[in-house]
């Protein structure tokens, strides 16, 4: 389907007329949803679109999204974009030339402020049948299809329940649709090794990535190259160890575009090494500026871009470093930056670092103005994805219906302990009939994001502790994860959004004092070690049944402190505690699956208080030498 602004202006007033849209979008006034219309009026600027979604984590459908009110940076990235939040990164935009009203819809896109006042005003974003539309309005816009080039920087195939059950295929199929030209990844590699392979084939762009390598026992036998063979995939390069095609050239109106792709270096952190024995990956930032220098002695091309897995500050210091790269198009940290970061390369040029936040959010649009094969001018927008103004694309919104009318069957695979493999209660039931139901009402708005913690998580630690009658639980920082507005009925769809690792598993330990205060003070180094290149993305571990004080300036070791219990018992660095958790990488737990146990956690909670689940407290830690910080504002914790 694609759209004109006349027809898609049409399309809006007959809907309007007839009572098609939802409540939200027909109270706006005059402008649809209270939202611009113009923010997708956008003929082309130059001769090139590039089109960027990324970590959309297989949200199919259109959901709320909170924006972090705490994303601090540390040394060189203290107070730069991405790490400002609410009025601060309001302010900031407007130095950049990017001016977003406080009450807007874009504020409520991009930013925390008055959360739960906007979102019933604005609606859901996102969901592809949305993102479809907006996608054909901005290639006709840009003069067809073949005058733009649709990348997707990855965790793309995973987030769901949906996408668990299929292995990530309903993913694959859904960005077939869309029209992905190129892509790389990073949950993309939370499945089997064969399963990543197999979905390759079946996608119809291209995947790409220069920094993955084949590991060189992967070719002493037979097994890899039968594989590679089955599928078509995986030994791209084998003199080279390269699994996968470093990059791709694209001619667009006459220009050579070329993409390279920069897969998540540090894949094993995130992921269990078990699912891809046969592949390494890594930063290679060496290996990047040989593949820039290959391009543009053999390509003949006019622009050269990245789209990458780094994270925002991992690409802002490669930038910095590697010459010749005209754009990144980022992903990983869900930092939906309006305006570019501009950095100097070595060379002397400039290189526009994006990210394109999560979620099915957001869509980027780069032009590039090239003239006699030289790069001239990049306009950039950040364009948000108003489900409420937007028309589902019947193709996109077939496909999606469809997907939720297949019944869950025993080829489902929910684990890797074999107890839990299948969970027999659900089979036979359609997707739509196990992810519809009813768990309990959100007392308060639950959310993920943000550097320490998160109302979801301080359900999903609860739960926890409860099923394994623990002292502490601990819940990884993950930042994907979609809001439930106080009052909505929290469903299992919900449920599986914040919780659909392929490690699910459960368990109940013991640690000591000094090895619980080890565990954390090597995530916070994770989190705010000063060099980006160190650094892994997401955010600190979520915890139940005890809270700690962090200054986040400080070094590795003298990062934490005052940790105690609940109750105010102080933890004694010799003593052990009771610790529960799940998402073990490297080994697998014998409890149950986290989801299981939340459901029923929230069942029982909402018989006991009339339906609903309250929160008696939440564990946000004490923040040391951060008031001030433009990372932080409206913080419910404690600030010295």
């Amino acid at each position: 389907m694609s759209l004109s602004r006349r027809e898609f202006l049409h399309v809006m007033a007959v809907a309007a007329a007839a009572g098609m849209l939802p409540a939200g979008a027909r109270a706006m006034g005059g402008k649809p949803s209270g939202a611009d219309l113009s923010m997708y009026d956008m003929p082309m600027k130059g001769n090139v679109r590039l089109l960027h979604t990324t970590d959309t984590h297989a949200q199919l459908k259109p959901i709320f999204f909170r924006e972090p009110n705490v994303n601090l940076g540390v040394g060189p990235a203290h107070g730069q974009r991405p790490h400002i939040v609410g009025k601060k990164l309001l302010e900031s935009l407007a130095e950049s030339g990017v001016k977003i009203e406080e009450g807007s819809a874009e504020a409520y896109a991009f930013t925390y402020l008055d959360f739960d006042e906007a979102a019933k005003k604005y609606g859901r974003l996102g969901g592809y049948a949305h993102l479809k539309t907006l996608m054909d309005m901005l290639r006709k816009q840009a003069g067809g299809r073949e005058n733009t080039i649709l990348m997707d920087g990855g965790d793309t195939w995973h987030g769901s329940a949906t996408a668990l059950w299929t292995r990530g295929m309903d993913m694959v199929e859904a960005t077939n649709i869309l029209g992905v030209d190129v892509m790389t990844g990073h949950w993309e590699f939370t499945y089997a090794q064969e399963e990543v392979l197999r979905n390759l084939q079946a996608f119809k762009g291209e995947y790409i990535s220069q920094n993955t390598r084949l590991r060189e026992d992967a070719l002493f036998g037979d097994e890899y190259y039968a594989l590679a063979e089955k599928y078509g995939h995986g030994l791209y390069n084998e003199d080279e160890l390269r699994p996968f095609k470093p990059y791709t050239v694209k001619t667009i109106n006459g220009n050579r575009i070329a993409v390279i792709g920069q897969t998540f270096p540090r894949m094993s952190n995130a992921n269990p090494i078990a699912n891809f024995p046969d592949w390494s990956f890594g930063l290679r930032e060496e290996e990047l500026q040989e593949t820039v220098d290959h391009i543009k002695a053999n390509e003949n091309v006019a622009a050269i871009v990245v789209i990458s897995h780094n994270g925002m500050d991992v690409d802002i210091k490669m930038a910095g470093r590697v010459s010749g790269i005209d754009a990144f198009f980022g992903g990983h940290t869900h930092d939906g930056m309006p305006a570019p970061t501009k950095v100097q390369r070595p060379d002397g040029g400039t290189c526009y670092v994006t990210n394109a936040g999560s979620n099915g959010k957001f869509v980027g649009v780069m032009d590039l103005d090239i003239k006699d094969g030289k790069l001239q001018d990049v306009h950039y927008r950040l364009l948000p994805v108003f489900a409420n103004i937007l028309p589902a694309d019947p193709e996109m919104q077939k496909f999606i219906d469809d997907l939720y009318a297949r019944k869950y069957d025993e080829n489902v695979i929910e684990a890797r302990n074999p107890k839990y493999r299948v969970n027999p209660d659900r089979l036979g039931k359609t997707y739509g009939e196990i992810l519809s139901e009813e768990l309990a009402i959100a007392g308060e708005t639950l959310y993920r994001r943000g550097n320490f913690m998160g109302t979801w998580d301080q359900i999903i630690v609860n739960a926890l502790r409860e099923e394994h009658d623990a002292q502490i639980a601990m819940s990884a920082g993950v930042r994907w994860g979609t809001s439930v507005m106080a009052g909505e009925m929290i469903t299992m769809e919900r449920l599986m959004d914040e919780t659909s690792l392929t490690y699910g598993e459960t368990y109940r330990t013991e640690l000591t004092g000094a090895q619980l205060k080890d565990i954390f003070e090597g995530i916070a180094e994770n989190l705010f070690v000063i060099d980006p290149y160190l650094q892994s993305g997401g955010d600190m571990v979520r915890l139940g049944g005890m809270d700690y004080t962090i200054d986040p300036n400080e070094a590795l070791g003298n990062r934490i402190s005052n940790m105690v219990l609940d109750d105010g018992t102080p933890i004694e660095m010799d003593k052990s505690y009771s610790v529960t958790g799940w998402a073990q990488v490297d080994t697998v737990g014998d409890g149950r699956l986290v989801w299981d146990i939340v459901a029923d956690y929230l069942r029982r909670e909402a018989k006991k208080n009339n339906g609903v689940v309250k929160l008696d407290k939440v564990n946000h830690p004490t923040l040391i030498g951060v008031k001030n910080d433009p990372g932080l504002a409206d913080y419910a914790g404690k600030l010295i």
